[in-house]
């Protein structure tokens, strides 16, 4: 005999997010009975096909900082121009002192970043891709840094339009 199941059609079917946590950081509150200690974690989540969002969660245990994180990383995913897995033109943006510098890479080289900018772009689905991350090497920032990077990026028609030459980005036409 089968065991019963239930048909929930409430439930969400799984989504294919990628979560990763970064860094989890023991911070304090000075009050006035002394010291209050808490977990701060930091996320990156993308789903692989072109989106991707960062979160920062705070809680007395760790695990709930984490569950908060995901929840703001998944809230604060944006889409970014993808072109044939890699980036449409070469661009570069700051957060605080930390600079990155992203340009489109040709077939077969992969993802060349170091840090939470690597993980940021495995998580938003690019393929081929060179960045380079300058000024400071806090995670946080650098991150953030790059999500402002990705955010200033247009199509390639958009590209070629405003400079008036064909960019040389390596797509294959198929």
């Amino acid at each position: 005999m089968e065991p019963f199941r239930r048909n929930n059609s409430s439930e969400r079917p799984e989504d294919n997010f990628i979560e990763k946590v970064i860094r989890i950081d023991r911070i304090t509150k000075v009050v006035k009975g002394g010291k209050r200690m808490a977990f701060r974690a930091f996320v990156i989540s993308g789903d692989g096909k072109g989106s991707v969002g960062i979160g920062l969660g705070k809680s007395k245990e760790v695990p709930v900082a984490i569950k908060k994180a995901i929840e703001k990383a998944r809230k604060s995913s944006s889409k970014v121009n993808i072109t044939k897995g890699t980036l449409p033109h070469v661009i570069e943006a700051h957060f605080g002192a930390s600079r990155v510098m992203m340009k489109p890479a040709k077939p077969g080289t992969g993802v060349i970043a170091g840090g939470a900018v690597r993980i940021l772009l495995e998580a938003l689905g690019l393929k081929d891709v060179v960045a380079k991350s300058l000024g400071s090497r806090n995670p946080i920032n650098s991150a953030k840094a790059a999500l402002v990077c990705l955010s200033t990026c247009k199509s390639l028609s958009e590209e070629v339009l405003v400079r008036g030459k064909a960019l040389p980005v390596y797509i294959s036409e198929e």
